[in-house]
């Protein structure tokens, strides 16, 4: 690498949803994503597009029954596949939301936010045509609670003309010794179809934006591929569905501005309640891990990681698929979610961790209550032996809460009598939310609200620091706070 002398400017933008242009390219329809930050290091993500901005504007795809999706991802019916969901005549490239991919060489710079004038510079480097025309870069090096801008610029080709830039910034976590205020917010579940503004993509992203949080976490069930418009049942489907959702005006300026880590749940993978040899359609289970690990979102050889922000917070992100086995498999110390190298680091890294708070986030709940047919979580009695294991470890420790996604309904549970706590952040929609009775009011319930939201988490360092979770409605309006 080297360095030069350039100045920028950092801002959010919008993005037109219009028919594809013929300009030439690359773009960036597709943002940049930031992943797996710590205090001195951060990987960046972003994706060539033959045009800025994806297809919005494109034909609707064909409504079939579940029934006929499971037949065709039975016999694995490539065709019946594309001509079932695609009108007669048309193609993927007519239809609502495709964002195709486009050869080409990208660079980046970035700097301290507070010396923008000294930034580093990289090589140009040609993006992956075999990983969906993606490029990541792993910094190191960076200091810690410093914030940084970046811009990246694309080509065509070496020797030609710059054809595009993007703006993007990311904040890095304090070392633990650094007493400072903190705050995150935490989403889940949500998909293309479903999105509360059909122009923009989902509320919740510039709710969140208002609470200019240092951080943000999905927790996964970012898109569905087992749901229709259309059901992704080979590989380039999934990639249709991925470029669609994050060329969505509210996501893209939200993802290129926040620090962010990515989990993933079942239905990123492929069908519900994934394990392996559940594969869906064409795309095994493992193709599927592969796709959203290594080509769609920022990577990491592992998928769990635990960051400290600053004296006060610890997070542990942990990972569910990756590591599981067959939910159909008698419960008993062999069955598990996290497998046995995860939780020993779990255990290991809480018992070493002197942060005042410490906050566990999962794909799917520990606590629940989950309803009685769900066999694919710790909450739920096929996981009954791993469950009581970890709750066990966790009793034992000082102030650290569970943070969960998976479930559409937003609650707080609390086991009486323990110090047991459960922040469920709900679905990313209003018209996403579902799946419990708001009249299902449990004795462990402290909160239960059956609509769409988020999460946010505050830490306050004071002489005797708080945190405080609070549950807010897809505009970012407060309707459940606990502090500790």
């Amino acid at each position: 690498m080297i360095k030069n002398l350039f100045l920028l400017g950092i801002g959010f933008f919008s993005i037109s949803c219009q028919f594809p242009n013929n300009n030439k390219g690359p773009y960036f329809a597709n943002g940049i994503k930031n992943g797996w930050a710590d205090q001195n290091s951060i990987v960046l993500w972003t994706r060539l597009t033959q045009n800025n901005s994806a297809h919005f504007k494109g034909h609707p795809f064909i409504e079939i029954s579940r029934e006929k999706m499971k037949s065709l991802a039975l016999n694995q019916d490539v065709e019946g596949i594309y001509n079932t969901q695609i009108p007669k005549g048309l193609s993927l490239k007519n239809m609502e939301g495709y964002c195709p991919g486009a050869s080409g060489e990208v660079q980046l710079r970035y700097f301290l936010k507070e010396d923008p004038a000294d930034a580093i510079v990289t090589d140009w480097v040609a993006v992956d045509s075999s990983k969906d025309f993606t490029h990541q870069w792993k910094l190191n090096g960076l200091q810690a609670g410093k914030k940084y801008g970046l811009k990246i610029y694309a080509r065509p080709q070496k020797g030609r003309k710059i054809s595009d830039s993007i703006f993007g910034q990311f904040l890095l976590p304090a070392y633990k010794k650094t007493a400072k205020d903190v705050k995150f917010c935490v989403v889940s579940c949500h998909d293309y179809n479903r999105r509360d503004d059909k122009q923009s993509g989902h509320k919740i992203y510039p709710s969140m934006s208002k609470l200019k949080p240092d951080f943000y976490v999905h927790t996964g069930d970012i898109e569905y591929m087992d749901k229709p418009f259309p059901y992704a049942m080979t590989e380039e489907l999934m990639r249709f569905k991925w470029n669609r959702l994050f060329a969505l005006p509210f996501q893209r300026s939200f993802y290129n501005n926040y620090t962010s880590y990515f989990m993933k749940d079942d239905h990123d993978v492929g069908y519900d309640d994934s394990y392996p040899g559940k594969d869906y359609g064409t795309v095994s289970f493992e193709r599927g891990l592969q796709i959203f690990d290594e080509e769609q979102f920022p990577s990491n050889p592992k998928r769990y990681k635990t960051i400290r922000w600053g004296k006060d917070l610890q997070i542990w992100i942990v990972e569910g698929r990756n590591y599981r086995n067959q939910n159909y498999l008698e419960d008993g110390p062999d069955k598990t979610i996290w497998g046995k190298a995860q939780k020993q680091w779990f255990y290991d890294t809480v018992g070493a961790s002197e942060a005042t708070f410490k906050v566990l986030i999962t794909s799917s709940p520990i606590l629940g209550p989950d309803r009685k047919n769900k066999n694919d979580n710790l909450s739920n009695a096929g996981y009954s032996f791993e469950q009581a294991e970890i709750l066990n470890f966790i009793k034992k420790q000082k102030n650290l809460f569970i943070v969960n996604g998976d479930r559409h309904w937003q609650y707080v549970t609390h086991l009486k009598n323990t110090n047991l706590w459960e922040f469920g952040c709900g679905a990313g929609a209003d018209i996403h939310a579902g799946g419990w009775k708001q009249e299902d009011f449990r004795p462990e319930h402290q909160f239960l609200r059956v609509k769409g939201g988020f999460l946010s988490v505050s830490v306050n360092a004071t002489k005797e620091p708080t945190i405080k979770f609070t549950h807010h409605d897809v505009e970012g309006n407060v309707v459940n706070e606990v502090v500790f």
